[in-house]
């Protein structure tokens, strides 16, 4: 799988004498079977036992990280050796990720234009949300979080050079 072959990677650099702090990391959802084959990397041994029986050590300088929704179908055991930070939507909001969708997608593509969106999404998305929950009927419940992800990737699909749209005419 991917994961075998970027640890095995990791670790062939380590023993070329690459002695860089390495990161796996991993988001989506969390496989009942997949999370606990992890038990042996997330412990002590720090080894990813595959199935085919193959052992690989992890080296001290490499880290394993994991971004799940959530450890519904993880055993006590595997969260036991888990560090966490948990943060509910309804307290982050969506402003984090729109910043960083602004000043990461839309700075790379159009030098300066972050801010300039952010201030403009600072100013609609509040209310627009107001309007979705107060005027519109959802046949399938959103969360103001999801709204804005889709439209920040309904304008990254949009605000394209190929539309027309440059640095100049953007502001």
């Amino acid at each position: 799988g991917i994961i075998s072959t970027i640890v095995r990677e990791a670790c062939n650099s380590v023993a070329n004498g690459d002695d860089k702090k390495k990161w796996v990391w991993c988001d989506g959802p969390v496989d009942a079977i997949w999370i606990e084959s992890m038990n042996t990397v997330l412990d002590d041994n720090k080894t990813l036992c595959l199935n085919n029986g193959e052992r690989i050590k992890l080296p001290a300088t490499m880290t394993m990280g994991f971004e799940v929704n959530d450890l519904a179908v993880a055993s006590p055991a595997t969260v036991s050796r888990c560090g966490m930070v948990y943060l509910e939507p309804v307290y982050l909001g969506w402003h984090p990720y729109a910043k960083s969708w602004c000043n990461g997608v839309m700075n790379q593509r159009y030098p300066g234009s972050g801010d300039t969106l952010m201030r403009l999404m600072d100013n609609t998305v509040d209310k627009g949300i107001v309007f979705i929950r107060k005027e519109c009927k959802e046949h399938i419940v959103s969360v103001d979080f999801n709204l804005v992800s889709s439209f920040c990737s309904l304008l990254d699909s949009l605000l394209r050079e190929e539309y027309g749209v440059t640095t100049e005419n953007l502001e």
